[in-house]
């Protein structure tokens, strides 16, 4: 897993020039930018981190940033700089899920207390993306049929349920589900229904077929 990086966007230079001091000072790796929009085109979300974000800005603000990263799937916690922000704003940033909204001059130690959250939260989701690729891989290697039969254990059936709508035998339905199971490495419908949630998808059903 590489290091996180606390990303910086302020158009302000003294003001980028001292955040970016501290947060190197705390030994954190940091990439500062004065255009939003440069931020935009650069930033690849396989490097793992978080957001420092100045709130007022001539190109975009803040929340315009926070915006356009969602809308983009990408999940980058954020700790918000204001020198005047409003209580709309802030609450809006924080439903959006912003970390903090600290207002400026920030104290050193808020900020740091801050970027700390904001990188827990980030490792958090990385680790969460990571479950989830391999829980889609495991779910891609299923045959058509095992992806038939494992929508019908999930719901509850019994073999004999599954063999009936499917239109084909019960021991044929146990060696799929016992194969699908081993695939997905799991020992219990118990286990099996939390790796789908987990997975945040259902798979999807096939058209009935005969084995």
């Amino acid at each position: 897993m590489q290091p996180p990086t606390v990303y910086v966007i302020d158009d302000d230079p003294d003001v980028l020039k001292a955040t970016e001091r501290l947060l190197a000072s705390a030994e954190l790796t940091v990439a500062a930018f004065q255009s939003p929009r440069a931020f935009l085109e650069l930033y690849d979300d396989r490097t793992p981190g978080c957001l420092v974000l100045d709130l007022a800005m001539p190109e975009l603000t803040g929340v315009e940033v926070q915006r356009a990263l969602a809308e983009r799937g990408k999940l980058l916690p954020i700790v918000f700089l204001t020198g005047q922000g409003d209580i709309r704003t802030c609450a809006e940033a924080m439903k959006n899920g912003a970390v903090d909204f600290l207002t400026k001059p920030v104290d050193d130690t808020d900020l740091l207390t801050a970027v700390a959250q904001a990188l827990a939260r980030a490792e958090a989701l990385q680790q969460e993306r990571a479950v989830c690729a391999r829980i889609e891989s495991a779910l891609a290697s299923l045959t058509a049929r095992e992806r038939e039969v494992l929508t019908h254990v999930v719901a509850g059936r019994l073999n004999k349920q599954i063999a009936f709508d499917l239109g084909t035998g019960e021991k044929n339905i146990k060696f799929h589900r016992g194969n699908l199971m081993k695939k997905l490495g799991v020992r219990s419908v118990a286990e099996l229904v939390r790796l789908v949630e987990q997975g945040g998808t259902a798979p999807p059903s096939s058209q009935h077929q005969g084995t």
